[in-house]
Parts: C-alpha cells; sequence; structure tokens
C-alpha cells in the first residue's frame, strides 16, 4: 500500500485508547480533559464509548502542547484555545482584507472600463 492511500484510507474514529496511547495520556486524563475543555467534544456510541475525531485529536494536541511542553496550567490552557479560536491571526485578517480589496479594485476598474 503506498503512502497516498493509507492517507486516504485514515480512520474516522478513534478510541479513547488509541488516542491515549498516541499521546501516552491515561484514558482518566482524556475524560477529565473532555470535561473542562469546550473544544474537546468526542461523539459516543450506542455503547457510550467515545469516539474522538481527527478534530478532537488535533485539538488533544494542542492541549499537550500547552500543559505538557509550555507548562500551562488547566485555565491558562483554557484561555490560550479560546483566544485562539475567538481571535483570527494576524495572517488570516490580512488575507481577508486583500481578498475584499482585490474584489472592490476588480469592481471599480469594470465601472471605469465601462464608463
Amino acid at each position: 500500500m503506498s503512502v497516498n492511500e493509507k492517507e486516504e484510507t485514515e480512520k474516522l474514529y478513534y478510541s479513547i485508547s488509541e488516542v491515549s496511547e498516541m499521546f501516552e495520556l491515561n484514558a482518566s486524563t482524556l475524560r477529565f480533559w473532555e470535561k473542562e475543555f469546550e473544544v474537546l467534544k468526542p461523539s459516543k456510541n450506542k455503547k457510550g464509548n467515545r469516539l474522538f475525531t481527527k478534530k478532537d485529536i488535533d485539538n488533544i494536541a494542542q492541549i499537550v502542547d500547552l500543559v505538557k511542553n509550555k507548562g500551562f496550567t488547566i485555565q491558562g490552557a483554557k484561555e490560550q484555545l479560546k483566544n485562539k479560536t475567538s481571535l483570527k491571526s494576524g495572517a488570516e485578517i490580512n488575507a481577508e482584507v486583500i481578498d475584499r480589496l482585490q474584489k472592490v479594485k476588480e469592481k471599480l476598474l469594470k465601472l471605469r472600463d465601462n464608463s
């Protein structure tokens, strides 16, 4: 199987044991973080088992980075994540402004050419 085929068949959902292995965390830590962090919302199957998506895993990676690597408290990590999700980065804002300005420029050029 080639690398591209493997990427295409990537799992949609991961169990709590798979995720805890990925990050070398206890399942209880993941369950605790689920209660603490709004961004972490795994779905549950009929049995009540947690099913983590790629987005959940990305959020866990951010939490691990903040708490384990950068030394944030749980509260500090919550605030960091809240700020990241509520505020756009400068690059994102700049890209939006540039896009809007280009559209305005196109409209103005059409108006000028039609006159």
